[in-house]
């Protein structure tokens, strides 16, 4: 799969009132369909680039550049016409689900709270679209299920319901900030098993962030080294960890032992050929 236009482009820098060139320049491009891994050690800015994307760093932060995402150029619209792209054309998975959820909520009460955000149905397509969406992230759709409160779900399930809530409005663009941190190993791997065949099926772009290396050499199809506020080095996913170009990615994959397990498809190959 290849496309001549991305569907999300920055080139932002971003300013913190007490930590100035928290971003400096950073170029991200993410086309249709792909999964893009955002690589990283702690505090180089992984996680400030999804906050500065919806507009969600807050006044403490000034962010300076642009982001177009499908033509529209995102640093120039107001908080209005944020709210009707949040979780409805991009949506966000972060890395600590059951703090990310309403602990005085039940599990369907946030989901039909969720749908209600960007649509207006019957009763009969919202319960429909809840319980495909539940289907497709491997969750019982059932009474029971949907009663409970995220207190009585596994991190596992809890992860599986932000996941599902972040796709009920079939978004262009998925953000996945460290979605599988929080988890066991096995847990880990059904996760990004899942991301993976979501992106199949529902042909959605994942602009996936971790620090783990291994997740990302699994699941993504090119890779973007970020080191201290700037992108060093992106590429498909093999390439750059097979044959690393610039020292500081070379320094970030030295301490692994043994051969990553790449993504076993064909790479992705925007005809631009990325950055």
């Amino acid at each position: 799969m290849s496309f001549s236009e991305p569907l999300l482009t920055c080139c932002i820098s971003v300013d913190y009132s007490n930590k100035p060139g928290v971003l400096r320049e950073t170029k991200l491009e993410v086309y249709p369909e792909e999964i893009l891994g955002l690589a990283g050690q702690s505090g180089s800015g992984k996680s400030t680039i999804a906050l500065a994307i919806l507009k969600l760093l807050g006044e403490a932060c000034t962010v300076r550049g642009q982001i177009r995402f499908r033509g529209k150029d995102l640093v120039g619209i107001g908080e209005r016409g944020m709210r009707e792209i949040r979780g409805r054309d991009i949506s966000l998975v972060l890395q600590s689900p059951l703090s990310a959820l309403n602990p005085a909520l039940q599990i369907g009460t946030q989901l039909r709270e969720a749908w209600r955000s960007h649509a207006r149905t019957n009763r009969a397509t919202e319960i429909s679209r809840i319980t495909e969406l539940l289907e497709n992230v491997c969750l019982p759709a059932d009474p029971d299920f949907l009663s409970r409160y995220p207190k009585q779900l596994s991190v596992g399930q809890a992860q599986r319901v932000l996941i599902a809530m972040a796709l009920l409005h079939g978004p262009k663009l998925l953000i996945a900030d460290e979605p599988t941190s929080a988890l066991d190993s096995v847990t880990q791997a059904e996760i990004l098993e899942l991301f993976a065949d979501l992106n199949r099926r529902l042909r959605m772009a994942i602009l996936f962030i971790s620090h783990d290396l291994r997740s990302l050499a699994a699941l993504c199809h090119r890779v973007a080294i970020l080191h201290h506020g700037e992108i060093v080095e992106c590429g498909e996913t093999r390439r750059v960890f097979h044959e690393p170009s610039h020292p500081y990615t070379r320094q970030l994959l030295a301490p692994s032992t043994t051969a990553f397990r790449l993504l076993p498809c064909e790479p992705f190959l925007p005809h631009s050929g990325g950055l």
